[in-house]
């Protein structure tokens, strides 16, 4: 699965999220493509509170164990991209 991010607390301000079925995941700066589009919704992490608004789910709130504050938009994308198709610079 791969998201692209936009918002503040995370590495970058525009980013691509990208986690492999094995549960490892890497970042890029930028967006990764390509993109199929699945869902959007907006995070807003509060302390340990994440509210969570998705046009498909509907509203979430989940408890984490740190605390942080973070306020990003997602893109959903139901493809996962191979590390030759990324086109910005990769991180681990």
């Amino acid at each position: 699965m791969k998201f692209i991010e936009c918002g503040i607390g995370n590495t970058w301000f525009i980013r691509t999220e990208t986690e492999l079925e094995d549960g490892t995941e890497y970042e890029v700066i930028g967006v990764a493509k390509p993109i199929e589009f699945h869902s959007i919704y907006l995070r807003v992490w509060i302390g340990k509170h994440v509210f969570i608004l998705d046009l498909k789910e509907g509203l979430k709130i989940k408890k984490k164990n740190r605390k942080d504050f973070k306020i990003i938009g997602h893109c959903k994308s139901l493809k996962d991209c191979a590390i030759n198709e990324i086109y910005n610079l990769e991180i681990k």
